[in-house]
């Protein structure tokens, strides 16, 4: 039963991991599309492609793990709500935390690399001309 419990977590939370994945991907992509000048100066002022890659692939990273943060947070919100109403032992390890904390990073960095990709392939010229 133990091993069944386990499985039904874990199915769940990388079906949130996918879903929020999905949301930073489509967070970012909307991102790049509000900030097409601003990206096209900076690859008009000297940046690098690599420059720009970076600093979107990092924002993902920095959602991803704002998201992570939460998620502990309102896990450990909820883990002592279940303890005090219920007079379960719950403990949640810092192992546990710590591989939540890793995967919401990883997960932000993953699905901001095609984004980023894309914000760095921006044509200069062409950017600096849409609105």
């Amino acid at each position: 039963m133990t091993d069944t419990f386990t499985m039904l977590v874990g199915s769940i939370a990388a079906v949130s991991l996918l879903v929020g994945g999905i949301g930073i991907l489509a967070i970012m992509l909307i991102a790049i599309r509000e900030r097409t000048r601003e990206i096209g100066l900076r690859l008009a002022v000297g940046a690098s492609r690599r420059d720009i890659r970076t600093q979107f692939v990092l924002e993902a990273a920095m959602l991803g793990t704002g998201g992570g943060i939460a998620g502990i947070l309102l896990g450990l919100l909820a883990a002592a709500v279940l303890d005090t109403a219920t007079g379960w032992a719950i403990r949640v390890s810092l192992s546990s935390v710590v591989l939540a904390f890793g995967f919401s990073f990883v997960v932000g960095t993953f699905f901001g690399a095609y984004p980023a990709q894309r914000a760095s392939r921006l044509d200069p010229i062409e950017a600096l001309r849409s609105e």
